[in-house]
């Protein structure tokens, strides 16, 4: 092998490693990457979390909506009901 084929090997070669990084660089991005990746994930909790108890505070909300509705309409239902004896009396005397 001459010099000129080393030189052109070797430039080859360097010119691969630049494309293909070797497990060496990729270990080395991954632990740099992975605080990020640890910073995305907590995120993702927090919004899943974040969107349970939404979630959570809505049907609460509908709960005492409904039960107030059900209150109301047993006071109007009691009060339609006394107008209608009170009506039954007058017409009686």
């Amino acid at each position: 092998m001459t010099s000129d084929e080393t030189a052109r090997s070797t430039a080859a070669r360097t010119a691969q490693a630049a494309v293909w990084p070797g497990p060496h660089q990729n270990r080395t991005r991954h632990m740099h990457l992975m605080p990020e990746a640890l910073a995305r994930s907590h995120m993702a909790d927090l919004t899943r979390e974040a969107e349970s108890q939404r979630i959570a505070r809505q049907l609460a909300l509908a709960q005492r909506l409904r039960r107030r509705s059900q209150r109301l309409h047993r006071r109007a239902e009691r009060a339609s009901h006394r107008a209608r004896r009170a009506m039954a009396r007058a017409l009686m005397q």
